[in-house]
């Protein structure tokens, strides 16, 4: 019996998300194909019907997880009622919540180190998400693109800093460092 239509990119689709989960908690290297597949209900040999190598599925996995990210900060510049905009979207980045959450978190901060050792292939699809992430917060907080740049730059190094220290008065400190300074990056 034949497949429904639509059958094999809906498995491909699970593959993806698993995939930036995966990628989101535990970085690139320590992440297998086999590991992304059992996280997508699935055996790791039908990965190859999907995909012609895990670069393929990272530079996949950094788009799908670009555009949850950017959707779900327009769902949170959404419901702000009051301050500018972006001072919500700065606010849920720099969170505790964000900060702790970092399977659902953005792909950028986790990963960045990781591509930077990665195929051509990935860093141009990175690269091109970098620039969307950018173009959204310019968009969004009405600012040219370099300073929109150096505002992602600083939520993002916070972000890193923040999830990497063990002493939680620390972490909370350099979140809270961290929006003060995005914001008068946004009204200097």
């Amino acid at each position: 019996m034949p497949y429904p239509k639509g059958h094999k990119l809906k498995v491909r689709n699970k593959i993806v998300e698993s995939a930036a989960q995966a990628f989101r908690a535990n970085g690139i290297h320590d992440v297998s194909v086999p590991f992304i597949m059992k996280g997508a209900g699935l055996t790791h040999g039908g990965f190859y019907a999907h995909f012609d190598n895990k670069d393929q599925l990272i530079a996949e996995a950094c788009r799908y997880a670009i555009g949850d990210t950017i959707e779900l900060l327009q769902k949170v510049a959404d419901e702000e009622r009051q301050n500018p905009k972006i001072y919500a979207v700065i606010d849920y980045y720099l969170s505790a919540y964000h900060r702790d959450k970092t399977e659902m978190g953005c792909i950028l901060p986790a990963l960045s180190a990781e591509i930077s050792r990665s195929s051509d292939e990935v860093r141009q699809v990175f690269t091109r998400e970098l620039e969307r992430m950018i173009a959204f917060i310019s968009n969004l907080a009405d600012i040219d693109a370099s300073r929109a740049g150096a505002l992602f730059s600083n939520m993002v190094g916070s972000l890193v800093l923040a999830r990497s220290v063990v002493d939680p008065e620390l972490s909370d400190n350099l979140l809270s460092a961290g929006k003060q300074h995005a914001k008068e990056l946004v009204n200097p």
